[in-house]
């Protein structure tokens, strides 16, 4: 292929991606659609400068107007998350928990976090896993006692779990709250406390459910007593791809310099500009959504439960977040059900879920799968919509009807589902393609 063919190769599979999600049903739960205006300052000209250090201490020049949108995007954060500090620098959630990880620790530390069947994230993992937290910084992780019916971490038997690590000298600098499989808000305000008697700083990873608590609709965890919150800029929070810290104002220097320069160079300014915009839609919007994202979750479990699939988490209603857990082991396993979804344009992911590895369960074929509604509530579905998005899951994966044929209904489905909801401007069609070339 020479290069202007693979030029134009690029374009048309590009092009050809757009389309296929305008026809399809989007329901990973880290994913979100953007507004017009985020792809907008994303498109800008700050995709092209470099911006080192903190806004009125940069080691380049050409930041004057850079200066001032990051400024507005930290403030933005500090009001969105009630926190008296913000830095909007970390270019994803993975960095803003390195940084907190460099700040406040030291390799060979310990750290208390949830294992990635009980919904931890990998970059809370241990070293044998590579994740971030063992892997890059060289923490030793210990897990929380996590209490599958209730699906989530066990307060008595953390506290105990503390003690004993603290007799064998292995007292934890650090404690992780949050992660990726993320049903029910975590104990904080139980622990944090008690932690903090200990000596122990507390991060809660809001990666996943950040435009649900800058909507006020489901945890607190400054007010509960974490010091940090690290958070993704594009999941139930709808910016472009980054990350953001909010914290105590007494860690603020220990982060921004932890971020510049401990785990940042520049820190893709064109993604700040779009993390502004998308706080301040936050701000605007953000209760009414998280509002219907939450109800969404709560009736797509439920009618999902209803249709003979097993939804973690039944003992309290299945969810009070943007997504939703479901074992699948009695139809095949996630890895394969993920595939057979994906050819109907059901898009969604495989999910260890407790009890998977101890199982011998492998990754690539665990025995859930992971469904988000945070793209679909902003493309404005609602509880009606949820049972025919039930309907169409039962028909691949119990039904065994062909996914090609359940692709042309879920297609028709879409058309009713074109444009961005919860945004000062929804113009422009949510998947169209925008094109610079002539």
């Amino acid at each position: 292929m020479d290069p202007k063919e693979s030029y134009n190769k690029i374009f048309s599979l590009i092009e050809e991606h757009h389309r296929w999600f305008s026809n399809s049903l989007p329901l990973i739960a880290s994913e979100n659609i953007p507004s017009p205006a985020v792809r907008e300052a994303v498109a800008s000209d700050f995709a092209n400068r470099y911006a080192e250090g903190w806004p009125g201490e940069r080691v380049y020049a050409g930041c004057t107007y850079i200066d001032k949108v990051e400024l507005i995007c930290n403030e933005l954060a500090q009001r969105v998350f009630q926190a008296e500090f913000a830095d909007c620098r970390a270019t994803s959630g993975v960095v803003a928990n390195l940084a907190i990880y460099s700040a406040f620790s030291n390799p060979g530390d310990y750290m208390l976090a949830a294992s990635i069947p009980s919904g931890g994230h990998i970059s809370h993992g241990k070293k044998e896993h590579f994740g971030t937290a063992g892997f890059v910084h060289g923490l030793n992780i210990e897990h929380y006692p996590f209490w599958k019916e209730e699906m989530t971490i066990d307060v008595d038997a953390t506290k105990k779990k503390i003690l004993g690590m603290i007799s064998d000298n292995k007292k934890p600098a650090i404690a992780m709250f949050g992660g990726s499989l993320f049903l029910f808000p975590h104990p904080v305000k139980e622990l944090a406390e008690f932690m903090h008697e200990h000596d122990i700083y507390v991060n809660y990873d809001g990666a996943h459910v950040a435009g649900l608590i800058a909507g006020g609709e489901f945890q607190a965890p400054l007010k509960e007593g974490a010091d940090s919150m690290t958070m993704s800029s594009h999941k139930t929070l709808w910016g472009p791809q980054g990350g953001i810290i909010v914290s105590l104002q007494k860690h603020a220097e220990n982060i921004k310099k932890a971020i510049f320069p401990g785990n940042t160079s520049s820190h893709h300014l064109h993604h700040v500009a779009g993390k502004a915009v998308a706080l301040a839609e936050s701000m605007e919007f953000g209760k009414d959504y998280a509002k219907q994202v939450i109800q969404n979750a709560k009736s797509l479990a439920q009618f999902l439960a209803a249709s003979g699939f097993g939804v973690l988490g039944e003992k309290r209603g299945y969810t009070e977040s943007h997504q939703i857990a479901v074992d699948v082991s009695k139809f095949g396993d996630g890895g394969t059900i993920e595939q057979e979804l994906e050819k109907a344009n059901i898009i969604l992911n495989r999910q260890l879920l407790p009890g998977d590895i101890k199982a011998g369960k492998h990754y690539m074929h665990p025995s859930g799968v992971r469904i988000g509604v945070p793209e679909v509530t902003r493309l404005g579905m609602k509880k009606g919509d949820m049972e025919t998005i039930a309907a169409f899951i039962k028909r691949v994966v119990i039904d065994k009807v062909d996914p090609t044929q359940v692709a042309k209904d879920v297609s028709a489905f879409r058309k009713d589902f074109q444009k961005v909801h919860y945004a000062f401007d929804n113009t422009m069609l949510a998947h169209e393609y925008v094109r610079f070339r002539k």
